[in-house]
Order: C-alpha cells, then sequence, then structure tokens
C-alpha cells in the first residue's frame, strides 16, 4: 500500500506528474469528455455526449470480469418517491461459495452522470476480486434531482441491501458501504446517516477517490485544476447541478469533510490520487476521522489520476489499487471469523 503524503501534488503541471504510462489514458479520456460548464452545461446533452462516446471504452478498459448471476430489479424508494433500480452481482460461487461481503454501490459522474452500466466494469470487480455480492445503485440524478434526493435513494438501497444479505448469500455482519467520486461521497453520507439514525450497521466504507467538500477551496483544486481529466470546471458544474441556487453545500449530508463529528463510524479504506483536485479533501478527511478515533486506511498513488481505477491492465498502481480495496471489503468477514467486530483497520 503506498503511504499518503499530502505534499505529493507539488510541482510542475499535471501532465508532468503523471506516471507516464497515465498519459496517453488522461488525453483519451479529455478527447471525449463534454466540456462541462464551458460548451457543455445541459445535463440531457452532457449525457448523449458520454453515451456517444460510450463504445470506444471497452477496448481502452479490458475485459469485463466474469462473475456469477447478475439480476437487474427494482427496491423501495425513500417514502414517495420511486423504486430505485438496482443491479445484483453474485461473484463465482464456486470460488467464493460464501459467507461473503454485500457491497452497496455508489456510481460516481458528479451525482449528475452515469448509471449502471457505465459502471458495470467496477461493480463487477468489486464482486469478483472481492467475493462480494454487489448490490449497485442507480440513484436519481441532478439537476432533475437535486440534494438531498441521491442521499435519500442511496440510504434506502442500503436499508433494502441490509435485510436482504442472507438471501443474497451474504455475512449479515459484513455489509459494505462503497463509491467512487461522487458515488464515495454518497457512501460517506449514508455512513453518517446510518450512525445518526441508528440505522444499518456498515462494517466497513470504501470510498475512491471521493466527493467530500463542496467548498472546492483547497490547494489540490488549484495544483490540478485541469491537465488531470477531471477538471475544477467540471467540480463546479457538478455542483451547481446537485445543489441548485439555493442548495447548502455546507451540510454534512452533501458535504461529509463538514460533518461537525466523525467519530462513531465505520473504519473507512480511503484511495486517494495525487493528480486529482479532491485529493487534499480526501487527504484531510482521513485525518479527521483519524482523530475522531475512526479507524481509516489509505492508499494513496501519487502519479494517479481521478478515474484511474478504470485501467487495471494497464495501470499498476490501478491494479495495486485494487488489490488493497478487496482485501479491505474480504476482512469484514475474515474478521468475523476469527472473532473480530469488523474490518479496515486504522493505517
Amino acid at each position: 500500500m503506498t503511504p499518503s503524503t499530502a505534499g505529493s501534488g507539488a510541482g510542475g503541471g499535471v501532465p508532468d506528474r503523471l506516471d507516464p504510462r497515465a498519459r496517453p489514458l488522461v488525453a483519451a479520456l479529455t478527447a471525449s469528455f463534454p466540456d462541462l460548464g464551458g460548451a457543455v452545461t445541459d445535463a440531457a446533452e452532457a449525457r448523449r455526449i458520454l453515451a456517444a462516446a460510450a463504445g470506444a471504452a471497452p477496448a481502452r478498459r479490458g475485459t469485463p470480469l466474469a462473475v456469477g448471476p447478475v439480476v437487474d430489479r427494482t427496491v423501495p424508494g425513500p417514502p414517495g418517491a420511486p423504486e430505485i433500480p438496482v443491479r445484483l452481482y453474485l461473484p463465482d460461487p464456486e470460488r467464493h461459495p460464501g459467507p461473503r461481503p454485500t457491497v452497496v454501490f455508489f456510481h460516481g459522474g458528479g451525482y449528475a452522470l452515469c448509471g449502471l452500466d457505465s459502471h458495470d466494469a467496477t461493480a463487477r470487480g468489486l464482486a469478483a476480486r472481492a467475493g462480494a455480492a454487489v448490490v449497485s445503485v442507480d440513484y436519481r440524478l441532478a439537476p432533475e434531482h437535486r440534494f438531498p434526493a441521491a442521499v435519500d435513494d442511496a440510504y434506502a438501497a442500503l436499508c433494502w441491501a441490509a435485510g436482504e444479505c442472507a438471501a443474497l448469500g451474504g455475512d449479515p455482519g459484513a455489509l459494505v458501504a462503497a463509491g467512487d467520486s461522487s458515488g464515495g461521497g454518497l457512501a460517506a453520507a449514508v455512513a453518517l446517516r446510518a450512525r445518526d439514525e441508528k440505522g444499518p450497521a456498515i462494517a466497513l466504507q470504501v470510498l475512491l477517490y471521493p466527493v467530500l467538500d463542496a467548498a472546492q477551496d483547497s490547494p489540490s483544486y488549484r495544483e490540478n485544476a485541469h491537465g488531470g481529466f477531471l477538471t475544477a470546471a467540471h467540480l463546479r458544474w457538478f455542483w451547481q447541478q446537485y445543489l441548485g441556487p439555493d442548495g447548502d453545500g455546507r451540510h454534512p449530508l452533501a458535504s461529509p469533510l463538514r460533518a461537525a463529528d466523525l467519530g462513531g463510524l465505520p473504519p473507512v479504506h480511503l484511495v486517494t490520487a495525487g493528480c486529482d483536485p479532491l485529493r487534499d479533501e480526501d487527504l484531510a478527511y482521513a485525518e479527521r476521522l483519524r482523530a475522531a478515533g475512526t479507524g481509516v486506511t489509505v492508499a494513496h498513488f501519487p502519479r494517479m489520476f481521478h478515474g484511474f481505477l478504470g485501467f487495471p491492465h494497464l495501470l499498476p498502481d490501478a491494479g495495486q489499487a485494487w488489490t488493497d480495496a478487496a482485501e479491505a471489503i474480504e476482512s469484514t468477514v475474515q474478521y468475523r471469523k476469527n472473532g473480530g467486530r469488523s474490518g479496515g483497520g486504522a493505517g
């Protein structure tokens, strides 16, 4: 596991600081991604651009990993809201007979883009590598459904999954909340809500370069403002869609870093990238968790970019990050077998 260092992004432009193997990937991603907040301001148009570019993604991202049964269904939504589409991934029963962790996964996309299909490979990766049952959640998107709709959907899906762990072949004591980017922010938010509302007992949070603070004022926002695929302009646009003109970005369920108390939370496995605008808020979250007595491990990759986990067949750091995350998830079952309460100790 790569040690975390807050100063790892300093010096040179973002392309110069990227791993040379990452540079062509960043260039390809940038070329196919909509100019959010610039030429593209409409979420529907951005989604159309991404859908049109999706045909090239499999060639860049490699062959999807094989898993067991995959089922699309809906689960109950929050009171007064529609049912929530989810996709269930079960691991290969011969390789992973159980008991297994149950991972409730929230996709990234700035709360406004992406869905089950865009993050199919990530969900499959969790099921295949960690031997987990994965519930991938298609929460409502902004700006059509602004904060807190996504958090409400995420929490409803978590509550459903907690009641279905046994039916999915999982260990009820090995429930994991996971997400990448904005989905990582949702995973952190549902953990806060579960603590405060005495909701499902989460054994571990897996936060993959999560969005944690609407303030957007850290040094890494300036150092990594452009040149590393995800830009500061993209993030400003995402927050505008999510919060709208009257939203409160200081609310802890929108900005978990702003929560007054981070004690009493499930352990966290946090993956961060040095060339990511989100780097500093992620590392600050880790420090606050530690100060509050919450266990946290940090896998920090100084020469990687936001989204690098999508390329484990091309980037050794991505392969290492997947191994670290899978081991953390598997530990939620192993610790219980060994008499422990949960996985993800402090690191």
